[in-house]
């Protein structure tokens, strides 16, 4: 069964650095891209950034390219989500979910609770 739990959100001010942190079950990173997706309040669910099984593919949003990064740790089943430089308008509830390969139109399979963030002075 697929489970995961995002950590690492929280209150920032613009401009600041947060890192978020997608934990997955056993052999699910062997298994499946990774995404990571947002959704302020108000608007629908955004694709945000994914990395692939192999973790030698990327992709980001136009929005965030720049200022975000994704990666992993497959001894730790763990991807995070580096984010630099952040804005108001980053503020959400970021999830992480699994996808069959790293395109953010693609169907999330499974999704973790999320972590909110808030972009504020």
């Amino acid at each position: 069964q697929v489970q995961l739990a995002e950590s690492g959100g929280g209150l920032v001010q613009p401009g600041g650095s947060l890192r978020l942190s997608c934990a997955a079950s056993r052999y699910v990173l062997d298994y499946y891209a990774i995404g990571w997706f947002r959704q302020a309040p108000g608007k629908e669910r955004e694709g945000v950034s994914c990395i692939s099984s192999s973790g030698d593919s990327t992709n980001y949003a136009n929005s965030v390219k720049g200022r975000f990064t994704i990666s992993r740790d497959v001894a730790k089943n763990t991807v995070y989500l580096q984010m630099s430089s952040l804005k108001p308008e980053d503020t959400a509830v970021y999830y992480c979910g699994t996808i069959t390969r790293c395109d953010l139109e693609r169907p999330v399979h499974a999704w973790g609770p999320g972590t909110p963030v808030t972009v504020s002075s």
